[in-house]
């Protein structure tokens, strides 16, 4: 195969992918119509969607006026972090804000729940025993604690939820269908902790509660990171499944578990079948057209690595390589490929080098190089139209997708797919006015919020807090 037609080929793999991947603003308002539709169903009843729409039985959101200081512990992964702020009521909102970041050991993550809560419990003592040699609290009342909890739990109320499964490198059997704040409780009663967990949340609803704390016309907060989700506000009363006496707020916060949206609109492509397939726990159904795989940080690398080692199978344009590393799954991770996207030397020289790094890809030409950068962009494209359709769909469903009663509606975003992929964020912000429209996107705003997992979860305990209304 001579070099012309090497390049024919790949370029063809190119043209293909670009016309799969295509996302015309026809298609993204099905989209975010069909997630409206799926919102509904989800609220209707359990099971009632491949959109969960989860009670956070959370009704009541920081505002900007709660004083006093109050706990946050996220665990989402190998390290927990503890926080502790200090409100000062509306006028000076964060006071002081503290934290600290812990490694859990890797014996505690297969060992007992009662071992890995002890650990938790016990850094969690320490670092208040440290804060309040600075900051005592004297006033006789409990300390209270916002704890995020990044993996599947079944909520049965804003403080107590059993654990589904673990997830990521966590095999903790004993946990296993337990109330994980009654593990935690327990463990920080045995450290001599006189502390109250306030709320179970996840990062979707702290991303939420943290902006909200800072503008009242957020409406929703959403992750796009190596995974994404949503939760926003909704009108109690709208919510057919709900059980029991409604809240005096008649609000409820509901974390979506967007990520299993699927709706033939979606544009899946080869690769994304294959890899949907390749990912399924054995004994699942299949998942085609999962929405996650699509625009999450976790995917968009290995989506592109599985468009180059197909080019390099089918011509030899990347020349005579060996191809265990292109073919070694998730070795080429989202930030390679923003790296790659973002290149602006005149010889893409970031392009050249990621490319050997990590796939022991070597002289490349600038044409080849051109590919590349193609590539990354039809799948970041894809991926940022997409989730601009999603968010169209919460504002659909909420009735704030065409301005007419010129209310003000921000979404608060969170994640480092949204924080660090400047052409994804850039993307996704324009996409959105898009589908909107200029009259109904000049209410509507993106904005990014940082550390939602954390400070959100101190900000919940605060606006939950048991002693709220007491003088």
């Amino acid at each position: 195969m001579t070099a012309a037609e090497a390049v024919a080929m790949a370029e063809q793999v190119v043209a293909d992918l670009r016309e799969k991947c295509e996302t015309p603003p026809a298609l993204l308002r099905e989209v975010a119509s069909a997630m409206a539709h799926e919102m509904g169903a989800g609220l209707e009843k359990e099971g009632g969607s491949r959109v969960k729409m989860l009670l956070s039985y959370v009704d009541k959101l920081p505002t900007g006026g709660e004083e006093g200081s109050f706990y946050g512990l996220d665990l989402g992964g190998t390290n927990f972090r503890v926080l502790r702020v200090q409100l000062g009521g509306n006028e000076k909102h964060v006071v002081n804000r503290e934290s600290r970041e812990v490694s859990i050991p890797p014996r505690l993550m297969s060992g007992s729940s009662s071992e890995l809560f002890g650990f938790i419990a016990s850094e969690l003592a320490k670092f208040v025993a440290h804060e309040e040699k600075c900051a005592k609290i004297s006033n006789g009342k409990k300390r209270e604690l916002g704890f995020t909890f990044s993996f599947p739990v079944k909520q049965r109320s804003v403080a107590s939820g059993t654990l589904v499964k673990w997830t990521k490198a966590f095999s903790i059997d004993d946990a296993v269908g337990e109330d994980v704040v009654a593990e935690l409780q327990t463990a920080m009663e045995k450290q001599g902790l006189d502390m109250h967990v306030a709320a179970l949340i996840n990062d979707a609803v702290g991303t939420l509660a943290g902006a909200r704390y800072y503008d009242k016309d957020v409406v929703a907060g959403v992750i796009f990171g190596t995974g994404t989700n949503a939760a926003y506000v909704e009108k109690a009363n709208t919510i057919p499944k709900w059980e029991g006496e409604l809240p005096n707020s008649g609000d409820m916060v509901i974390n979506m578990e967007w990520g299993n949206f699927c709706s033939s609109h979606l544009p899946v492509t080869e690769y994304d079948q294959e890899l949907d397939e390749e990912s399924l726990n054995p004994g699942e159904q299949a998942s085609i057209r999962i929405y996650e795989k699509l625009m999450s940080g976790m995917y968009l690398g290995e989506i592109v690595r599985r468009v180059l080692l197909k080019i390099s199978l089918d011509s030899s344009l990347f020349g005579n390589i060996d191809h265990t590393k292109l073919k070694t799954h998730f070795l080429l991770r989202t930030p390679h490929i923003s790296a790659m996207h973002h290149d602006e030397t005149p010889d893409l020289k970031i392009v050249a080098k990621k490319l050997e790094e990590n796939l022991e890809i070597t002289g490349t030409s600038l044409e080849t190089r051109k590919l590349v950068v193609e590539i990354c962009d039809i799948v970041a494209r894809r991926a940022a139209r997409l989730a601009a359709a999603g968010l169209a769909g919460i504002l659909k469903k909420l009735g704030r997708d065409c301005n007419a009663q010129k209310q003000r509606s921000v979404i608060a975003i969170d994640g480092g797919l949204f924080e660090h992929y400047t052409k994804f964020r850039e993307c996704l912000e324009s996409t959105l006015g898009e589908l909107l429209g200029e009259e109904a996107s000049k209410s509507v705003a993106v904005k990014h919020a940082d550390d939602g997992s954390g400070i959100g979860a101190a900000l919940i305990a605060a606006s939950q807090s048991q002693y709220r209304n007491v003088e």
